[in-house]
């Protein structure tokens, strides 16, 4: 039986997982077995990069924290060793970076992922892994609104120059 010094710290560590799922707009459980040392600080650095969260825990913990935050649907999952990938901001990095990195590496695989507090499949975060960034939607939105502008303009002008004519 663990004293009440350690279960204290394991219920305060999935208070603190709980609270970080409950904030992410996208979750998403890797398996960890087998990962190089330094493909594990590169994958890391790039998540983290994209401000996003990775961190290996254990999966009682994940279990009774995704509990705590309201999520169902996970059970059978969570075997083997598991690493979290928490993004706050947007739903496509966390699972475009687990996604590269799993194409080139058979090992690496997607567990499921839990978007806005709802469980994905694996194959469901494959999907949003291979949508554009939010900043490629932007550029195709602006490219989009100014090509109309420029067929308003013409408009415009074409009508000035009629009426132009026939006055």
């Amino acid at each position: 039986m663990p004293s009440e010094k350690v279960l204290n710290q394991k219920k305060a560590k999935v208070s603190e997982l709980a609270e970080k799922f409950k904030k992410a707009k996208m979750i998403v459980l890797t398996d960890y077995r087998g990962i190089p040392v330094d493909d594990d600080t590169k994958l890391r650095t790039t998540i983290r990069n994209d401000g996003n969260e990775y961190e290996v825990v254990k999966n009682s913990t994940i279990a009774y924290a995704l509990k705590e935050a309201g999520v169902e649907g996970f059970d059978g999952t969570l075997e083997g060793p598991t690493a979290v990938v928490i993004g706050y901001e947007d739903y496509v990095t966390p699972a475009k970076a687990v996604n590269d990195y799993a194409k080139n590496n058979d090992f690496y695989n997607i567990k499921l992922g839990v978007m806005d507090g709802k469980v994905i499949d694996a194959e469901e975060v494959k999907k949003l892994a291979n949508l554009p960034s939010k900043e490629t939607l932007y550029a195709m939105l602006a490219s989009a609104l100014l090509g109309n502008i420029r067929n308003l303009a013409v408009v415009l002008d074409q009508t000035r120059q009629k009426m132009e004519e026939n006055a």
